[in-house]
């Protein structure tokens, strides 16, 4: 389901999907097809983000697009 037509079933709330396509660039990944799982109240959809995994979302329909900044572990190993 593309992200606009999740916005006019859901408009202004956050909603939990799952991602079925995106694209990386610059550091950002921008998605453009989801499946949604379902609308999230205001007071949970901090709570439910922090506890998704792979490729799960919570994200408010206000915004025009999805797009997520991507952050890649860098850090230097010892190795004896």
């Amino acid at each position: 389901m593309k992200w606009q037509e999740v916005q006019q079933i859901f408009p202004n709330q956050f909603v939990k999907f799952e991602i079925i396509h995106s694209e990386e660039k610059d550091s950002q990944e921008f998605i453009d097809d989801v499946a949604v799982i379902g609308p999230v109240s205001d007071e949970e959809a901090t709570k439910e983000l922090l506890n998704s995994k792979e490729k799960t979302l919570i994200y408010h329909t206000s915004k025009d697009r999805v797009i997520v900044k991507v952050r890649k572990n860098v850090g230097l190993r010892r190795y004896l």
